[in-house]
C-alpha cells in the first residue's frame, strides 16, 4: 500500500509540475485574414461560419477555451492547430500562388461537403461549429464561386 501511495504522489507531482510548461499559443492578428476575406468575398453569414468553424485551426488566430490551459490538453491542441495550419492557413493566403488558392478552395468545398470539416473532435467541444445542411450548402456555394474566380484568373495568365 505504501508503494501505491508513493506512485500516486509522484504522479500527482508530475501532473502539477507539468502545468508550468505550455506551448506557444496561436495568437496572431485578426487582420491577417483581411486579404483572404477581401479576395474570396464571403457573405456575412459565410464569414461568421468561417470564423466559428474554421479559423481556430486554419489561421494564425485561435480562440482558446478555458481547458486549453491544462497540460497535456494544450499540447494536443497545439499539435492539432499546427496540423490544420500546415494543410491550409487562411492567414498566409497572400503567400499562396493563384494555382494553390484555386486548389485550396476546391479542397474547402469538398471537405465541407463530405462533412470531413470541421472535425468531429472540434465540434464535440465547439457545438457552435456544427454546421447545418443549409450552412454547409452556403459554404460550398461560396467556395465553388471563389474557386471558379481563381480558375478564370488562371486562364487569363
Amino acid at each position: 500500500m505504501k508503494l501505491l501511495k508513493k506512485i500516486g504522489f509522484i504522479l500527482l507531482a508530475a501532473i502539477v509540475l507539468a502545468q508550468f510548461f505550455s506551448p506557444k499559443e496561436n495568437n496572431g492578428e485578426l487582420s491577417s485574414l483581411t486579404l483572404f476575406i477581401n479576395e474570396t468575398k464571403p457573405s456575412e453569414e459565410v464569414h461568421k461560419i468561417l470564423k466559428t468553424a474554421c479559423f481556430d485551426c486554419h489561421s494564425n488566430t485561435t480562440r482558446y477555451p478555458w481547458y486549453s490551459k491544462i497540460t497535456p490538453i494544450n499540447f494536443w491542441m497545439t499539435h492539432h492547430i499546427d496540423e490544420g495550419k500546415e494543410e491550409l492557413n487562411f492567414s498566409e493566403w497572400a503567400n499562396y500562388s493563384l494555382k494553390r488558392k484555386e486548389h485550396k478552395m476546391e479542397e474547402v468545398y469538398e471537405e465541407v461537403e463530405k462533412r470531413h470539416m470541421p472535425l468531429g473532435s472540434y465540434t464535440w467541444t465547439h457545438t457552435d461549429a456544427r454546421l447545418s445542411d443549409e450552412e454547409i450548402q452556403k459554404v460550398v456555394l461560396w467556395a465553388k464561386q471563389a474557386q471558379s474566380d481563381y480558375k478564370k484568373q488562371l486562364e487569363k495568365e
